[in-house]
């Protein structure tokens, strides 16, 4: 599959960090972001990157350059900043087939697999890989609802009082339809074409969405303090292998 990475945000509530580059390229034990999803990408067998860049984006660019770990890269750009929707879209011409698509501005220690292998076995349209999170929390993300086969029912964007607690991670695979829904999206309250409209249109024209629970962790890093904590987990993750390997040694 393709794997599009949306990564051209400024990243304001990441100032000072941001102030001299991109979201993507805040580091995150010792390396961006951005490489850390592109890792994560290339695992899961992605054939081509298709990056969209915007706010200091040469950074992202000269950084990476066309490829990554042997797999091609392809960048996009939305030189305005108009919504996860109308981001995608500029990735439309580069997207022949089934894909995944990933925020750059995520740290996962997830079952992130299961979501491609469900999507190419089922006959869904796409599949997300869902948070509970604590129901306070719930209205900074994109809430769903979802039915008892495990299928994704209703979508609402940052509701200020959400319906459930179960929200969207930023890792999805989706089939070419959704960039038809993206041309559907008005202008939400926000003035911002959202994602989550695109994918409640697939809903009410009957497509099915997929949902499988998040088991392990993710940490959408929007703020110093979340980055902070990513690399505690990364750290201590990385600890308890170590120390797993050389108890299987001694």
């Amino acid at each position: 599959m393709d794997a599009v990475v949306l990564a051209a945000g400024e990243g304001t509530r990441l100032r000072p960090l941001t102030e001299d580059k991109p979201k993507g390229m805040v580091e995150v034990d010792d390396r961006p972001i951005l490489t850390h999803c592109f890792e994560q990408l290339v695992s899961l067998g992605a054939d081509k990157l298709i990056i969209v860049v915007g706010y200091r984006k040469e950074a992202i660019i000269d950084h990476y350059g066309d490829s990554f770990q042997n797999v091609p890269i392809t960048y996009t750009h939305q030189r305005e900043q108009h919504g996860l929707a109308h981001a995608l879209l500029t990735a439309e011409g580069h997207v022949d087939d089934d894909f995944v698509l990933m925020l750059g501005d995520n740290i996962f220690n997830a079952n992130l697999e299961d979501v491609v292998h469900r999507h190419q076995e089922s006959r869904a349209d796409a599949a997300f890989l869902l948070e509970e999170v604590p129901r306070e929390e719930a209205s900074r993300y994109g809430v769903c609802d979802t039915n008892d086969y495990g299928e994704i029912t209703e979508v609402i964007e940052k509701p200020p009082d959400p319906p459930t607690n179960l929200v969207m991670t930023g890792f999805y695979t989706f089939t070419t339809e959704i960039f038809h829904a993206c041309h559907l999206v008005q202008p939400s309250d926000r003035g911002e074409y959202e994602l989550s409209e695109a994918i409640d249109l697939l809903l009410h024209s009957r497509r099915t969405i997929d949902a499988i629970p998040l088991e392990g962790w993710r940490i959408d890093i929007g703020y110093p303090e979340d980055r902070d904590e990513a690399e505690q987990r990364l750290r201590g993750d990385l600890e308890t292998t170590d120390t797993a390997s050389e108890e299987s040694h001694s």
